[in-house]
Parts: structure tokens; C-alpha cells; sequence
């Protein structure tokens, strides 16, 4: 039973409670009247009725989410744990101790409309999924009631980038291929534009091959390692970025050829990489150097330079025009799942679907009578 208590020009509820046997009553002052503190007091007695945790212990917002990502976030890859590092700054910046419990949807949307007021939508879009999984962790354990990033409206300045700027066109990517060809005895960098454009792999994957993930029986290529190139990165083989990025690529035989004369003139090393570069600092092709030769090559046919990323981009971006099942795609480029894809070339599709309205379209033209 709740007793209600009078302080000074404020009211203070009492409520009942044991907990091992012993007596631990709640309470809570500051209520301006005596009704508001028997409606607050009713609240808690019909909680504890139902066997919820009321978590009346303030618990600072910044705390919470960097405990949660320790908890839940631990196996990440080491680029992955400094995007929450990122977003658990951005927590303390705005709101720093507050009590999680404290926070309502109009606090959050301010913090939104001030992380974004510099930011791309990509930056802002990351930030707040992390938070927001944080907060449904925190309402499942019973700490908080209600979902205060719910209906948030996400808000960024800064343009990104057009998707068509990311990636080259059909008829480009086949004057690069014919360039690339021409240059690979120059430069092992060459090998390197060749497959990112001919596999669709990410950058660290491709100078983490050895020459044991190519199998010329099959025309394959097995993904199951990365290769630390970055000065925040451990300078040797690492893991994918997630499950879904272990996995083996068809890759044509053309270019499976290429690579088989490669390894016939190559000279092995204590690694057993295909992009060893001894004098290098991090052992491997750089990524500053390989995508200085992408640039030059590009140049020089004439082509709106963009960066090695781009020639994932360009893969993917050729299949999908060739009617190649978005799932495919998914798969074969090591996407955790089928949305990742559809964030990605969401653009692509869209043109997609109108050739596809237009033969559905053709297809019943003067067929009915």
C-alpha cells in the first residue's frame, strides 16, 4: 500500500516493496500535488504487480549504450567498433550523463537536428540505427517505457554523393577492362583494378587473397580473410566484415587465366599473398597507390575518375543492368543481408522497374481483346 507524505511545498509517495525477505520501499518526491504523486505512486504499485524491474536508479544515457555495445558489439571488426565508438561520441557531446530514463522524443530530435546540421545522411542514418537498437534493448530489460527514437525525423546537410558519380557505365567498364589488359605486365597494381571490376570484391579482401583461395579447376575465388592495410588496423590477415562476406566468386576464366601466368612468374612469399609488395609498409599494394593508378588509367581514356570502392560499385551495378537477380548480387558481394543491396543501388532498381513496367506493358499491347 502506497502512503502519500507531504515535504515542505512538494508531495512523496512510499510504496511497499521486499525484496529477499527484506523491506526496500520506493520512493519518489517532487510531486507539486498530492494527486500527482498517488497517480505515480498507483503506476509503480501496478508494475511491481506484474512482476516488471522498475528501474528507478538514474542511468546515464552514455553509460548504458557503451556497456550494450560491449555486451552485445564485442566480435565486431575493428572498423565497425569505431563506428559505435563514433555514435558513443556523439552521445556524450549532447547529452553526456543524462538519465536514459530522462530522455523524450523532443531531446532526441534536438540531438538529431544538431548532429545533422554538418553531417551526410549516410553519417546521420548510422548513428541513429545504433542508438535506436540501443533503446529496444532498453525497453525489453525494463529500464525505459517508451521508444523516444520512434518517429525521429532524420536530418543531414551535407549532399551525398550521386550514385551515378560512384561507379562507371557499361561501355566504360569495358574500355578499362582493354586498358587494364594492355597494362598488367607494367604493374601487379593492374591485377588488382582487374578483379575488384571482374569479382566485385572490397579492397581488404582482395590484397588478403593467397594464392591457395584460387582455384583454377573451378574458376574461383574463396573470401575468407581481409588484410589489414590502415594504421588503425592489425597489419596482417583479419577477418571478413561479416559472415555473409565468406563465401566463394565465379570469376570468369579470361581473367582466372591471367592470374594463373601470374603465379607462374610471381615470386612467393612468407605470406603467401597475390598482392605482396616487400617494401611496402603494410607488405601489401597500398590503397592510396592502387587508386592513384585507377585514376591515371581512367585519365587517361578520357573517364571521370572514381576510386577502387568504385569498381565494387561498377560490378554490381553492371549485373544488376544485365538483369543478374538482385539475390545474386547480395550473395556475391558478401552483403549481410538483401536490404544492404537495395540501400545501395536502390537507383539502379528503380530504372530497372521501369523497363520492366514498359515490357509488361508490351507484352499485353493489343493481346486483349
Amino acid at each position: 500500500m502506497a502512503s502519500i507524505q507531504k515535504r515542505g511545498n512538494t508531495y512523496q509517495y512510499t510504496v511497499s516493496r521486499m525484496v529477499n525477505g527484506k523491506s526496500k520501499p520506493i520512493r519518489k518526491g517532487g510531486f507539486k500535488t498530492k494527486r500527482e504523486a498517488k497517480i505515480a505512486a498507483a503506476e509503480i504499485e501496478l508494475q511491481l504487480g506484474k512482476g516488471l524491474i522498475t528501474h528507478l536508479k538514474p542511468i546515464p544515457i552514455d553509460e548504458y549504450f557503451d556497456k550494450w555495445v560491449k555486451l552485445y558489439k564485442s566480435n565486431l571488426q575493428n572498423t565497425t567498433k569505431r563506428h559505435y565508438a563514433y555514435t558513443s561520441k556523439a552521445i556524450k557531446d549532447f547529452f553526456g550523463s543524462t538519465p536514459i530514463q530522462n530522455i523524450k522524443r523532443h531531446d532526441y530530435q534536438m540531438f538529431l537536428n544538431e548532429f545533422g546540421s554538418n553531417k551526410a545522411k549516410e553519417t546521420v542514418g548510422k548513428v541513429n540505427s545504433h542508438i535506436r537498437a540501443c533503446v529496444k534493448d532498453a525497453i525489453e530489460e525494463g529500464i525505459i517505457k517508451h521508444d523516444f527514437t520512434r518517429k525521429a525525423t532524420l536530418i543531414w546537410t551535407v549532399p551525398a554523393k550521386r550514385p551515378s558519380e560512384k561507379h562507371l557505365n557499361y561501355m566504360e567498364s569495358q574500355q578499362l577492362i582493354k586498358e587494364i589488359h594492355n597494362r598488367l605486365l607494367l604493374n601487379l597494381g593492374y591485377y588488382l583494378l582487374l578483379l575488384g571490376l571482374t569479382s566485385g570484391m572490397r579492397f581488404a579482401e582482395m590484397i588478403g587473397l593467397t594464392r591457395k583461395d584460387f582455384d583454377f579447376m573451378s574458376n574461383t575465388i574463396t573470401v575468407n580473410k581481409t588484410w589489414g592495410y590502415m594504421k588503425r588496423s592489425s597489419h596482417n590477415f583479419n577477418l571478413t566484415k561479416n559472415d555473409q562476406s565468406i563465401r566463394k566468386i565465379k570469376i570468369d576464366m579470361a581473367t582466372m587465366n591471367l592470374f594463373k601466368r601470374l603465379f607462374e612468374i610471381q615470386q612467393s612469399n612468407e605470406y603467401g599473398l597475390v598482392f605482396y609488395v616487400e617494401k611496402s609498409k603494410y607488405k601489401v599494394i597500398s590503397n592510396t597507390n592502387a587508386n592513384k593508378l585507377l585514376k591515371n588509367t581512367l585519365i587517361d581514356l578520357e573517364i571521370e575518375p572514381i576510386t577502387i570502392h568504385g569498381l565494387r560499385h561498377t560490378h554490381a551495378s553492371i549485373l544488376l543492368y544485365k538483369n543478374v537477380s538482385i539475390y545474386y548480387v547480395s550473395e556475391r558481394l558478401g552483403h549481410k543481408d538483401i536490404e544492404t543491396t537495395y540501400k545501395y543501388y536502390a537507383h539502379i532498381i528503380k530504372e530497372l522497374r521501369k523497363e520492366d513496367e514498359l515490357k509488361t506493358i508490351n507484352t499485353f499491347e493489343g493481346k486483349l481483346v
